[in-house]
């Protein structure tokens, strides 16, 4: 299959730049088996659903990577984008320091040696972190080694200075708000570098209608990893490849999924990141416990386990698109993509949502 065939032409005007309250979003109700679609008001949503459906979510939370600071001691601004935890090594002779792997801004002035001091005395006073670029990895990535002052771990002062990671596509800098509208309201897990954006719909008052429903909730954990903006960069889909992102499957939920099954009863994922999970989680045959999903979703993929999908609107051209093309069907999608476009549906992250049913 050609990349070409996945494109379409979106005005810039309907890339989301602000969120809309909860709840509030227009949802396009794709019904892949009659090829027709319809509108109504995300508040709809549970009645889409029949009790004891099954509705799957991915609990991971954004954390705020992007740490603004500058060099030490010459003072020239730098950024610092966090994507990944090292194991920890031995700092001697008394100072705990972690290792990081992680995008750096201006990456061509930053070497290895390089020291960089993040603080804000307004929003967090006496905490600093400090850190040493150590060296270079592949893809401009660097390996960097972080010290704090003033707070009791790395976690907790990067969560007191860091910045939320918003999309490149969302062009303003990120503000108080954007750290609780940036996350959905049932992640307890740290660790994404995205937000699986489809659950940022959800409200208490959404998630108290799908349980008066009767409609089923259970959740897994998949941490979006920086590869989730990775572009398609071949003429061929079948030469692309994403980049693994871990994954945990709760023994609770394996337990819900298969209940499912022998139900007959449908099993909804709530974003991309969620089918990518359950679909790699099938493949093993459900067994619970830690993996890294490495698949790459596109028309022709048969589907183990995701009758349904509650997503956002995504990328021309892009891997996530091509998995909502996969489940229902490439034509329908571009047709219905192109009619929402037409209606001035919002895009991307903060934008509205889709399900295909």
């Amino acid at each position: 299959m050609r990349v070409a065939d996945f494109d379409f032409e979106l005005p810039e005007r309907l890339i989301a730049q602000e969120p809309r309250p909860r709840g509030d979003s227009r949802l396009l109700v794709v019904d892949r088996a009659a090829g027709t679609w319809r509108e109504t008001p995300f508040r709809d949503l549970p009645n889409l659903f029949d009790p004891r459906d099954l509705l799957v979510v991915n609990d991971t939370r954004v954390f705020p990577a992007r740490l603004l600071g500058r060099r030490d001691p010459s003072g020239g601004a730098v950024e610092c984008f966090l994507l990944r935890r090292e194991p920890a090594e031995p700092v001697e002779p008394v100072e705990p320091g972690e290792l990081w792997e992680a995008l750096v801004h201006p990456g061509q002035k930053l070497k290895p040696g390089t020291r960089l001091l993040v603080e804000d005395a307004e929003r967090a006073p006496g905490v600093v972190i400090r850190g040493e670029i150590l060296e270079r990895l592949f893809h401009g990535r660097r390996r960097v080694r972080l010290y704090v002052e003033g707070a009791d771990s790395v976690d907790a002062a990067v969560d007191a200075l860091g910045h939320m990671p918003l999309p490149p596509y969302i062009h303003r800098p990120d503000t108080a708000s954007d750290r609780e509208r940036y996350q959905t309201v049932y992640a307890p897990a740290p660790g994404s570098l995205a937000a699986p954006t489809a659950g940022l719909h959800f409200d208490a008052v959404a998630l108290a209608a799908l349980d008066a429903r009767g409609v089923r909730r259970a959740p897994l954990t998949l941490h979006v990893g920086y590869g989730t903006f990775k572009p398609v960069r071949v003429d061929e889909v079948e030469a692309h490849t994403v980049d693994p992102e871990s994954y945990e499957v709760p023994e609770s939920t394996a337990q819900a999924i298969a209940d499912s099954r022998r139900a007959g009863r449908r099993v909804a994922a709530v974003g991309t990141t969620t089918t990518r999970a359950l679909e790699h989680a099938a493949r093993r045959g459900f067994v619970p416990g830690r993996a890294e999903a490495d698949l790459f979703i596109y028309p022709g993929f048969e589907f183990g386990v995701v009758d349904a999908l509650v997503t956002n609107f995504h990328l021309p051209k892009s891997s996530l698109f091509m998995l909502v093309c996969a489940l229902a069907g490439r034509e329908l999608v571009l047709e219905a993509y192109r009619d929402a476009i037409g209606r001035e549906f919002r895009f991307y992250s903060y934008g509205d949502a889709m399900v295909i049913l």
